[in-house]
């Protein structure tokens, strides 16, 4: 467990970083992808002028429309509007002797 003193030092921590605007986050992703995370999580925290192309690059690549993929993969089958009936009948217990 942790003592009062590292609560307080978390804390203090974090309260340094948001004065600087900054949050922690947490992401789920390969582990292969772990170390390209943190570096580009590192450059764009820097906030230096000369990495405004990588933050423009990532918000062009990730639009909206490229989130969903499977519901949007779903709604543009071409079954969407042929009327099938999923629906199952009921069908009553049978009883079972053991």
């Amino acid at each position: 467990m942790a003592g009062v003193a590292q609560k307080r030092a978390v804390t203090r921590y974090r309260k340094r970083l948001s004065k600087l605007g900054m949050v922690r986050f947490e992401v789920i992703g390969l582990a292969s992808d772990k170390a390209l995370l943190r570096d580009v999580a590192r450059r764009l925290a820097a906030g230096d002028p000369d990495v405004a192309w990588l933050r423009q690059s990532a918000e062009t690549s990730i639009t909206p429309e490229s989130r969903g993929g499977i519901w949007r993969a779903l709604r543009a089958s071409p079954l969407v509007g042929a009327g099938l009936d999923f629906s199952r009948p009921v069908v009553p217990e049978s009883d079972v002797e053991l």
